[in-house]
């Protein structure tokens, strides 16, 4: 396995979270979410969409992290392109597709010998979703 190349991390306050993702006008939750993670939340919506909107912004940190010195990769970034899934235990992990695929492919596979190349960890407690993402290198 190779080394960690970026680190992210990301605090969510969820009482003004869920102020955003209550407001009818706002598209935050069609432009951010994916389909299948505004169903996974299911009745827990703010803590689990919270969390999962943190581990996004720390997997951009963390990816800004591995290209220090370099432009960023892409001038725009879709958030649905990064892609919070569990497994059957509950465990996270962050798939990427489209044009953030493409662009992370470059250096960092989504696997690689059956070892995850994302590390995720989720936390919700009271008012505050959190998340920790590592980037490792090929």
């Amino acid at each position: 396995m190779g080394g960690v190349i970026g680190v992210g991390i990301d605090v969510v306050d969820l009482i003004s979270f869920a102020r955003q993702l209550d407001d009818p006008a706002s598209a935050f939750v069609d432009a951010t979410f994916t389909a299948a993670e505004r169903q996974d939340a299911g009745d827990r919506r703010v803590e689990r969409l919270g969390a999962r909107f943190a581990a996004k912004e720390a997997a951009l940190k963390a990816w800004s992290a591995s290209r220090f010195g370099r432009p960023p990769a892409l001038d725009r970034i879709d958030l649905r392109e990064l892609e919070v899934v569990c497994d059957a235990y509950g465990r996270p992990d962050l798939r990427t597709h489209g044009e953030v695929r493409r662009a992370v492919g470059g250096t960092v596979a989504d696997e690689h010998d059956g070892v995850p190349r994302w590390l995720v960890s989720l936390s919700h407690d009271g008012p505050v979703a959190t998340a920790q993402v590592l980037l490792l290198a090929d």
